[in-house]
């Protein structure tokens, strides 16, 4: 029993040590569980904080291809409007053109119809006296036509007149009428041809 005492009074501060050091342990394991969920939240935190800062990344490269885009199709834009300035002012004068043929139309083409059915035997001197003489007929009787008549501008298409001249057509204007009036009549005509040129 001495032996026992002995071995107790040894043992026994050390069981209460060891106690008291695995109540400190548990202490530290629940304070290091805690700190180990502290740390896994914060690093969920930073993996959010990146993921969004990926996104952003990618959306701000994706905003300023767009914005790229829209600054080039802006200066497209400013081209074209400026560009179309201009045409206002062509426009705007065929719109004025195009409104007097309008009204001088009915002249034009009686006057046009004279010249096809009867003219094209003579001389281009006495086509225009006639030709004057018949537009201040218009005027006598109030029918509008144009005061400078032109058989090529009532009648004539200028892509085919350039085609006909390109073709060796002499580039004067009763040559000229006389191919307007070939190709605008329904029979053969009587043509007066000085170049000898319209076989």
């Amino acid at each position: 029993m001495i032996v026992y005492d002995g071995v107790a009074k040894v043992v026994g501060p050390k069981r209460a040590s060891l106690e008291k050091a695995q109540s400190e342990l548990a202490k530290v394991n629940a304070i290091l569980a805690e700190k180990k969920a502290e740390l896994k939240a914060v690093q969920d935190n930073v993996a959010t904080l990146v993921a969004e800062f990926e996104a952003a990344k990618k959306k701000k490269e994706e905003l300023a291809a767009s914005v790229e885009d829209c600054s080039k199709k802006l200066v497209r834009a400013e081209k074209l409007i400026s560009g179309l300035g201009g045409e206002k002012t062509r426009w705007g004068e065929s719109s004025t053109r195009l409104g007097g043929e309008y009204v001088n139309i009915t002249g034009d083409v009686l006057i046009a119809s004279g010249i096809i059915a009867y003219l094209g035997t003579f001389m281009g001197k006495y086509r225009q006296d006639t030709i004057h003489s018949w537009v201040d007929l218009m005027k006598e009787h109030a029918i509008p036509a144009s005061s400078q008549f032109s058989l090529r501008a009532v009648i004539g298409e200028e892509v085919v007149i350039r085609q006909w001249i390109i073709d060796k057509l002499p580039n004067d204007q009763v040559s000229v009428e006389n191919a307007l009036i070939l190709a605008r009549s329904r029979r053969w005509p009587l043509m007066i041809d000085p170049q000898r040129q319209a076989n």
